[in-house]
């Protein structure tokens, strides 16, 4: 539902200068819902010079996604729309508004004015048709090339983003690529009919550092060479120093703070701005802490003799194994790795996609078969584990997944989901006997007692990660396994999801392995970190012993491809990770990332 009356296409205007390709005046946007109108923007105005790069940041709710769907007219029908969306042509010959454009209108322009590329690039590339294919359906949609002409300029927009060998990869399909490359072809399938825009929500959120930073060097190289202008919208304050020219700063679905991003990061005007700031995990920020809590407990153990020393985890020599598919040799995700988790200790596994970290995590959950050497969690030995002897032990294991949206069962509500662990091993009767305690379990992670009532697709996906850590802290467990928990969260909400299980783990001394690859979080609450590769363990130490003096050439890299939120100092880091891969920044060559299988 549009409140402005439609109006045609014109030539720039006094109002839109020929060098913006968007002007956003006075947006509001209101959804409809069961208890009645909820504005989720309020009076908003941005431009947005032709290659220029606006970063949009704040917390969920705030905003700042629907302000950048509204460019693309991809409201849902329960909105309402007032104000204009301005948005001109590559050209600059016309410009359209974008809030009374029907449909027919809409289709015209997406793809070939403004494209979008999106979160998570698995759910936006189909399965079942080859990355060539989706590259080139958007070209024959908006231009009259047959089916040859349309494959030759997707395999050379393969090549752009730069996938390997791009005559061949045209015609593999979105499962045979890697989480990074899948994001280049997403990119790919945004940039090909050539817009002058393009809108990218959180496009880095799913991946490691290292892709991270090739995918930031992808979309510079994007605003430098082709003069393509981007709304970045991330959480991420160390892309926004990587990457944005301005900044504007949403918050309750108003701009609070608008300026170019230097003047941001070192003189924030706005409360709001400054909180936001100060929220942002930096390497060597908990190190005191940390080194204290080691000193505690060393003091402990040696006042108590005997206190300490059965480790919860232990792993020597251990080997993970997938079976081979059709007669492959097996697969060894994880390859001769020892470690050990003290009682109380943090342990903070970092890696990239595929490094085996994950796997790890599960084999002590008891989710994955450990094939080989030892593995022993909480006295129990998990090569050739006993599914009947392992269970009691089950509640004494937390567990916070990744991804909440696939953990979370969409027909129980958040309350009852987070009270089935209560429910199953005996805390409480029933649901309703778990809800003070799920009350006191979401108020904790900054969710309302209210959200309790709530399904899953009913909250944000920061949101739904919040409800996930507190499911894995409702039984008070022994040891938790967090697998990148914070990863989805705005700063402002990760650093208090951080700062509470900081204070609950200090309280009830649970050990934990905290799986990331943001070294930053991990820095902040890790006893050790154990940096993997390719399944092998390459370094382990202390915070300053691994991140202040790596060894690893692996640990250098992912430490330099690491943004920090200091624009000045991330020029100074992307010339530190080119000397280290031995390539120029701007190449965006996806050197250091290999193929899945």
């Amino acid at each position: 539902m549009r409140a402005t009356a439609p109006r045609a296409s014109t030539a720039p205007s006094a109002g839109t200068a020929p060098s913006e390709v968007v002007a956003i005046d006075d947006l509001t946007i209101s959804f409809a819902t069961d208890a009645g109108a909820v504005k989720a923007v309020d009076g908003v105005s941005l431009r947005v010079d032709r290659g220029e790069v606006l970063a949009i940041v704040g917390e969920s709710g705030s905003g700042k996604t629907v302000t950048a769907k509204s460019i693309l007219g991809l409201l849902p029908e329960t909105a309402t729309t007032g104000g204009a969306v301005l948005l001109s042509n590559r050209e600059g010959t016309a410009v359209n508004d974008v809030v009374a454009l029907d449909g027919k209108r809409l289709r015209a322009l997406r793809g070939t004015d403004v494209s979008m590329v999106f979160q998570e690039p698995s759910s936006a590339l189909n399965p079942v048709y080859t990355v060539g294919w989706q590259i080139a359906e958007g070209l024959r949609a908006h231009r009259r090339l047959s089916r040859a002409e349309a494959k030759r300029e997707a395999v050379e927009i393969l090549r752009k983003v730069g996938i390997p060998q791009p005559e061949t990869r045209v015609d593999h399909y979105p499962h045979q690529f890697s989480g990074g490359q899948k994001q280049r072809i997403v990119i790919a399938a945004a940039l090909v009919l050539n817009p002058g825009l393009i809108v990218a929500d959180e496009p880095t959120t799913a991946l490691d550092v290292t892709v991270q930073a090739e995918i930031l060097d992808l979309l510079r190289r994007l605003r430098d060479e082709f003069g393509t202008a981007i709304v970045l919208i991330t959480h991420n304050m160390g892309v926004v120093a990587d990457l944005a020219d301005r900044v504007a700063v949403m918050y309750q679905g108003k701009v609070v703070e608008e300026a170019d991003v230097r003047t941001l990061f070192a003189s924030p005007q706005n409360e709001y701005t400054k909180r936001l700031l100060a929220a942002v995990p930096r390497i060597g920020q908990g190190r005191a802490g940390t080194e204290e809590r080691a000193r505690v407990g060393a003091a402990r153990t040696a006042a108590e003799p005997g206190t300490g020393a059965a480790p919860v985890v232990e792993a020597a020599h251990l080997v993970i194994e997938y079976p081979g598919r059709l007669g492959r040799k097996p697969f060894r995700a994880v390859d001769d790795v020892s470690f050990r988790i003290a009682p109380g200790e943090v342990l903070g596994l970092v890696g990239e996609s595929g490094s085996g970290k994950t796997t790890i995590g599960r084999a002590i959950g008891g989710l994955t078969r450990a094939t080989g050497g030892s593995l022993t969690v909480l006295g129990h030995e998990m090569v050739g584990f006993s599914e009947r002897r392992f269970k009691p032990l089950r509640a004494d294991i937390g567990f916070v997944f990744q991804d909440p949206a696939a953990s979370f069962n969409p027909l129980l509500t958040i309350a009852d989901a987070v009270a089935e662990p209560l429910v199953i091993h005996g805390r409480a009767k029933n649901p309703a006997a778990a809800r003070p305690r799920v009350d006191e379990l979401l108020e904790a992670v900054q969710l309302p007692r209210s959200y309790g009532d709530r399904f899953p697709h009913e909250l944000s996906g920061g949101q739904r990660q919040r409800a996930s850590l507190a499911r894995g802290l409702a039984l008070d467990p022994t040891l938790l396994i967090a697998d990148e928990p914070t990863s989805a969260l705005d700063v402002s909400v990760q650093a208090r999801v951080l700062e509470l299980f900081a204070e609950l783990q200090r309280e009830l001394g649970f050990a934990a392995l905290f799986i990331s690859h943001d070294l930053a979080v991990v820095d902040l609450l890790a006893d050790r970190i154990a940096v993997l590769y390719h399944g092998r363990l390459v370094e382990e130490g202390t915070g300053a012993e691994v991140l202040d003096d790596p060894r690893d050439p692996y640990t250098r890299r992912l430490l330099a491809s690491l943004p920090v939120p200091d624009p000045v100092e991330q020029a100074a880091r992307r010339a530190t990770l080119a000397a280290l891969t031995g390539t120029a920044a701007s190449t965006g060559s996806g050197s250091t990332e290999a193929p899945s299988a």
